[in-house]
Parts: structure tokens; C-alpha cells; sequence
């Protein structure tokens, strides 16, 4: 149970947030605060492949963007001009079409996002072990150069390909109707309902994160990150952990891309940039490479500070400074246990 606690800290904490701002009148910072809590998501996805793993990953975006542009494919297409087909009929056998009105009053049916989850979840997790399991062979920088490549592939795919908008990307994207009464969408009426869903999403999350990291593969991928030449020696199949976790963080990417395109109504291809991919890895070397608990925190900070506007022109400049002086003076991370440690001890010193 005390490994929950905090979690519970952290629920209680989210709790007072959005009193603090309901009170103070400043609901709108909800908005920026969910779309960080998204980003988040993805970000604790490359702590563990980073962290735990011990693999630098460049293609986070990537996965990010196969959550986001799924949905908003398949969310998008309309079928009234596909009735009678079998496509058609398979679909709607299983009541996976929906019907919307458009701002003209025509009306579409399109294909429930909860089939496009299911998809997104599919495609990444698939494609992470199609490029896992050959590429996680790969070490240091080559593995980086590697995975950056998958994420420049995938940025150009959206880019040049008409289905996914090309360079506008995709907008016009439905709310997601979870349950009567609630839907993940930007609305003014749901903002509070999906901040609260935001932050459900990364504590069921990081249960599932902290319940492996405590368990037998968890020490596995420890070891792992200590030395995988020694793990592989201590009878861990190396290859198959890295390979589940780099699964684990693609799925973890794309379920934040999905629900942030439907948050925000649209994708456009800077999420699966490389730059975004870079941000991701800033955020976990700030927060320390194997602390879910500093990437969230630090997380959360930077994305609402960029969301906000705070950095302006220099948003990504700001990132690269940041990971550039992590690798330089703190490779292991600026949140853990020994940075507060020195700091208690130079006050006290001090007195």
C-alpha cells in the first residue's frame, strides 16, 4: 500500500488544483493543463524505454501521431455515401457507426472512436514491435539515429499523403461520447469533466508503471539499464524486455495522441515532428531517466510553461537548451533523491 501513496498525494493534489481555480476564476488554465496531462502520458511512455530500458528513443512523436491521426482518419470518413456496402453492413452490425449533424445540417455517420482506439492501440503497438525487434539491436547513438528515422518517416507520411490533410492536417474532428453526458472534446462545458479524465487516464498509468517496476520484470529491466551485458549473463532475455517496453511506451503514446485529437478537434503533422520527439526526451532527462514521479513533474511544468506561451519564439530552442545541459552536468536527472539531498545538507550548513 505504500508504494500508492503517491498516488494518492497526487490525486488529492490534482483535486485542490481545480478548486484553486475555480475559486480564483482562472478555469481557462484547465485547457492547458489537460493538454499537458496528455503529453505527460507520452512522456512517461519514453521514461520507461529510456529509464528502465535504457534506450534512446527519437520517435516518440511518431507514436504519438498514430494515435492521433487513426482517430481522425477513421473519425472523419463519411459512410452515407458507403450504404448497402459490406464494409458498411460489417460495421454497423457490430453498432460501431454513429450519426452527427454538421454546422450545414447535413448528417454523417462515421465510425465510433472507440473502434479507432482499439485500432490506434493495434497499429502502434504492431508497428513498435515491427521496428523494435530489429532496431533495439542497435546501441547508443545508432538506435537513436534509428528510431529518429521512424519518427522523420512517419512526419513525412502525414505530410505528403492526402488522406492524413498533408500539411494542414485534419480537422473537424467529433468529440469522443464516451457515456451520455460526458464527451473528451474542447468544449467550455467539459473542460472540468476532462481535466478530471485526463488525470484518470495517468493514474491508472502509472499504477500499471509502478506495479510493473516493482514486480520480477521490472528488476529484469533494471538490470537491464545497469548493464545489459551482465543481464543477459543473470539469464534476462534482454532482447525481449526491451522490446516489451518499447511497446508499452508506443501504446502509452498513442492513447495520449488519440484522446489530445479529440481534446483538441484536429492533428496537424507538427506532433509527429522530430523536434516533438526531442521535447519528450528533454522532459525525461530533467525529470531523471528512471523517475516516472520526475517526469510527470517536470513534465507538467514544462508543457503548461510552453503551452502558455511563456518561452515564445524560443519554445523549442528552450527544450534543446534544457536536454543539452542535462546530458552536460546532471545525465542522471535533476529530480532524485540526491540532488534534494545535497540541497537539505548546503541549508543546513548554512545555520
Amino acid at each position: 500500500m505504500k508504494k500508492y501513496l503517491p498516488v494518492m498525494l497526487l490525486a488529492g493534489t490534482v483535486i485542490i488544483i481545480q478548486l484553486l481555480t475555480l475559486i480564483t476564476g482562472k478555469g481557462f488554465l484547465l485547457t492547458q493543463l489537460t493538454m499537458s496531462t496528455w503529453y505527460v502520458i507520452a512522456a512517461l511512455g519514453l521514461c520507461m524505454v529510456m529509464g528502465y530500458a535504457g534506450q534512446i528513443s527519437l520517435g516518440q512523436a511518431g507514436f504519438f501521431a498514430i494515435g492521433g491521426y487513426t482517430t481522425a482518419v477513421l473519425s472523419t470518413i463519411d459512410f452515407s455515401a458507403r450504404t448497402g456496402t459490406s464494409v458498411f453492413s460489417f460495421f454497423d452490425s457490430l453498432g460501431l457507426l454513429l450519426t452527427r449533424q454538421t454546422i450545414y445540417g447535413d448528417t454523417v455517420i462515421y465510425l465510433s472512436p472507440w473502434a479507432a482506439l482499439i485500432a490506434a492501440i493495434l497499429i502502434a503497438g504492431l508497428t513498435a514491435w515491427g521496428l523494435g525487434v530489429p532496431v533495439l539491436k542497435l546501441r547508443g547513438h545508432y538506435l537513436g539515429m534509428a528510431t529518429m528515422g521512424f519518427g522523420i518517416i512517419v512526419n513525412r507520411i502525414v505530410v505528403g499523403t492526402k488522406i492524413f490533410g498533408e500539411a494542414d492536417g485534419i480537422s473537424n474532428v467529433p468529440p469522443f461520447k464516451m457515456f451520455p453526458g460526458f464527451e473528451i472534446s474542447g468544449k467550455v462545458g467539459f473542460r472540468v469533466g476532462n481535466y478530471y479524465f485526463a488525470w484518470l487516464v495517468v493514474i491508472i498509468a502509472l499504477i500499471l508503471l509502478i506495479n510493473l517496476i516493482n514486480s520480477r520484470a521490472g528488476r529484469a529491466l533494471k538490470a537491464l539499464h545497469g548493464s545489459e551485458d551482465a543481464a543477459d549473463a543473470m539469464g534476462v532475455n534482454t532482447a525481449r524486455c526491451k522490446t516489451a517496453v518499447f511497446i508499452i511506451g508506443a501504446v502509452l503514446a498513442a492513447v495520449a495522441g488519440f484522446f489530445m485529437t479529440h481534446y483538441n478537434g484536429g492533428i496537424g503533422p507538427s506532433e509527429s515532428s522530430v523536434i516533438k520527439s526531442v521535447r519528450y526526451v528533454s522532459i525525461v532527462a530533467v525529470g531523471g531517466m528512471a523517475n516516472i514521479w520526475g517526469t510527470l513533474i517536470m513534465g507538467m511544468l514544462l508543457n503548461f510553461l510552453s503551452l502558455r506561451g511563456v518561452f515564445g519564439h524560443f519554445d523549442d530552442a528552450v527544450f534543446g537548451i534544457i536536454l543539452v545541459l542535462m546530458m552536460m552536468f546532471m545525465p542522471d536527472g535533476f529530480i532524485r533523491k540526491e540532488v534534494f539531498y545535497s540541497i537539505k545538507t548546503l541549508f543546513r550548513g548554512k545555520k
